[in-house]
């Protein structure tokens, strides 16, 4: 059985979800490597959909051992809350393993995020506040608390004490806030040891062991590869590395152990939050996308910017993460339209103040921020395609679509959502074997 790594291939929100789902069923075990509770998949069962954010997408199916890789940031609060909503439902979240290297998002993790992003004002980065940028930041400084920290009250009071020093100066001194209280810090943070440490375990060593065995790992990526800290369109990203490579960082797994990378793409695209959108289409026909399909964020609920697919996003993508193969979701939402446009080039701004046709990423963000979409047409399709269980099935002109994004990317499609069920997707070649 392969080591698997799955990632979005825009800026989020293609349906990772779904397409998790679909390879983890021939999976022993899922790891989520990266983010924390600011990624939002949907999940679709039968007529159960599940809202999922910390946990990783394979917690729906039995038969899998979900994980959580030491490339996330855990909130212990958002944690419990989501099992517990899960097992109301008859979930069970017992097989759940956390890496006892992964870091704590703590309460002034929360608050700080929140604070800076207001005291920024025009310069926002567009953060969910959930914390996640100042967990990051603290691991990074060497100042971060992870889960088996947890486990001793001592440690644990002298690594918040060590981090609250600085941040309380700041709040007080430059953000006119109220200092963090350091003992109930302490406290509301010991208080979830107990309930957490079941399971806590060596997640490195279980999935090196898994793959040793020749079982399935499937690998799942938060966000996306646009948003990533270091390849995305910096600095409108997340804290994060979403890119393949983050597999093996975030799980102390090694390269040599990946056998194929599936990046997750939208037959159109959207975005959330600031930062530039080259194919962002701010009309009706941007409003119709969103509506059609129901592009209102699973974590925070905004409404996403809706834009035409972007081949210079999908080819980048293709590049960076070593895409093995690409799994099109929402191909039905463009139904009814009598043409697609898809972006094949930029028009730039160049250093020098001229324009230029460029076809592929601009990596300098002056040029990408200046960037107005080359377009060509493709014929659309009025056909109702959700009912479609082969590729066969669809109407021509959506096999051609699916076709010319194949082309412009550079690499296959090997599967493509055709509703929002679980059932909805027609395979074209197999994403395990």
């Amino acid at each position: 059985m392969p080591g698997i790594v799955i990632v979005g291939a825009q800026w989020g929100d293609e349906g990772k979800g779904k397409a998790t789902d679909l390879i983890a069923e021939d999976m022993d075990y899922v790891a989520r490597f990266n983010g924390g509770n600011n990624a939002g998949h949907t999940v679709v069962v039968g007529d159960q959909e599940y809202a999922l954010h910390l946990l990783p997408s394979g917690i729906i199916n039995p038969k899998v051992t979900p994980v959580i890789g030491n490339g996330v940031v855990v909130d212990p609060q958002a944690l419990f809350g989501e099992i517990d909503a899960l097992e109301s439902r008859g979930v069970d979240c017992g097989r759940l393993r956390i890496s006892q290297s992964a870091h704590i998002i703590a309460p002034y993790h929360r608050t700080l995020d929140k604070v800076t992003e207001r005291f920024l004002g025009k310069h926002k980065i567009g953060t969910t506040g959930r914390g996640i940028g100042p967990a990051y930041a603290d691991k990074i400084n060497r100042v971060g608390i992870r889960v088996h920290d947890l486990f001793n009250p001592d440690h644990l009071r002298d690594k918040v004490e060590a981090s609250l020093h600085q941040k309380n100066q700041m709040l007080v001194k430059l953000y006119n806030r109220r200092a963090i209280d350091v003992d109930a810090t302490v406290d509301e943070l010991a208080g979830y040891a107990d309930r957490l440490r079941p399971y806590v375990a060596d997640t490195a060593l279980i999935l090196n062991r898994a793959l040793d065995e020749g079982k399935g790992v499937l690998f799942e990526g938060g966000q996306a590869t646009m948003l990533d800290v270091d390849h995305g369109t910096y600095p409108f990203v997340t804290s994060s590395n979403c890119t393949a490579g983050g597999a093996c960082t975030g799980t102390g797994v090694g390269p040599t152990k990946i056998d194929r990378v599936v990046g997750v793409a939208k037959a159109y695209i959207t975005r959330v939050g600031e930062g530039p959108f080259p194919t962002e289409l701010d009309d009706e026909s941007g409003e119709w996308l969103r509506q059609q399909g129901h592009e209102f964020g699973v974590t925070t609920g905004r409404a996403r910017r809706c834009g035409w697919f972007d081949s210079l996003v999908s080819r980048y993508a293709v590049r960076v993460n070593g895409l093995t193969d690409i799994v099109l979701t929402k191909l039905d939402v463009l139904t009814g339209l009598e043409t697609i446009p898809i972006c094949v080039g930029y028009e730039v701004t160049t250093a020098d103040g001229s324009r230029a046709r460029v076809n592929e990423m601009p990596l300098d963000q002056g040029e990408f921020r200046s960037a107005v979409p080359v377009y060509e047409e493709v014929p659309g399709w009025s056909e109702p395609i959700d009912g479609a269980r082969t590729f066969d099935e669809f109407p021509q002109a959506a096999k051609d679509y699916v076709h010319r994004l194949e082309d412009l990317s550079g690499c296959r499609i090997s599967a493509i959502g055709s509703g929002p069920g679980r059932d909805q997707i027609v395979s074209v070649h197999s994403l395990v074997g």
